[in-house]
């Protein structure tokens, strides 16, 4: 039986997120270790996102909007802001820092800031592989209309489309909006899967999500009813047969590993982000 995550409540640089993955019932779905939905909050002038520079290992950051911009800086010097409907796809690797911060304009005026940010655990033979930075205009991910179904490929692969953004393992990630009594399959039965329910009611088993409530499928529950009008993510992968150890920002499949990545950031070894090297987090 399909069954609810509750989400938990944070502060991430004077925004408040709700939390679901990593749950104490559920590590992981798929390759997704960590699913934060940011806002939606409303900014005063001179307010808004300040997430100074910190590192990760071992995984891909997925980022993406549905309403504001976020200005992403790295160490391999990008320096890209993300709009709704875009992409940011960061594979840290054996090591990575960024920033997620607003450019002057946005902080000048009444902002509101609204989207997902995801990650991606790498596989065992690729947590140590370069690091390296992908942004995707929406205009470059697959998208599919029919029968009163909308739906964008953000990530992976789903329903004969493909997304352009370079993954490291089997995985799905769409946003669908639906009209109401629409039906939509599981891309893949045989692969892990949640909803994520942004508006409306969408019937999974005998569970009627409505906004905000995370949901995972089980088996047998290989198709979604549109209750009414509404707007989910669908994703899901692959279930990884050994679940990486999470800590901080750092994932790997060792403890060595991540204390050594806690050593690296506390003697300051990662690489600076150029442009955006005068503060950082504390471990």
């Amino acid at each position: 039986m399909a069954k609810i995550l509750e989400a938990t409540q944070h502060d991430i640089g004077g925004l408040t997120v709700k939390r679901i993955l990593p749950h104490l019932e559920k590590k992981m779905v798929g390759p997704f270790i960590f699913f934060d939905h940011m806002g939606p909050t409303t900014f005063a002038p001179g307010q808004g996102v300040n997430v100074r520079p910190h590192p990760h290992i071992g995984l891909s950051t997925l980022t993406y909007l549905f309403t504001g911009s976020l200005l992403h800086r790295d160490s391999l010097g990008n320096h890209v802001e993300v709009s709704p409907g875009d992409v940011n796809w960061m594979t840290a690797g054996r090591g990575i820092v960024h920033s997620e911060r607003e450019s002057i304009e946005v902080r000048a005026s009444h902002h509101d800031i609204n989207g997902l940010q995801c990650w991606v655990a790498l596989p065992p033979t690729l947590c140590e592989i370069a690091p390296s930075f992908t942004h995707i205009n929406k205009a470059a991910l697959p998208q599919r209309i029919v029968d009163g179904v909308t739906m964008r490929l953000i990530a992976g692969d789903a329903f004969a489309m493909s997304s352009p953004v370079k993954t490291y393992s089997p995985l799905f990630y769409l946003d669908i909006i639906a009209t109401a009594h629409s039906r939509i399959a599981h891309p893949n039965p045989l692969q892990e899967a949640a909803i994520y329910v942004i508006f409306g009611a969408v019937e999974v088993g005998e569970i009627a999500a409505t906004a905000h409530q995370f949901v995972l499928l089980q088996e047998g529950d290989t198709e979604l009813k549109c209750q009414s009008d509404c707007r989910f993510i669908l994703l899901g992968g692959n279930a990884f047969n050994k679940a990486p150890y999470l800590h901080w920002n750092f994932v790997a499949y060792s403890r060595e590993r991540i204390e050594q990545a806690k050593s690296d950031w506390q003697q300051r070894l990662f690489a600076d982000i150029p442009g955006d090297d005068n503060e950082f987090i504390p471990l």
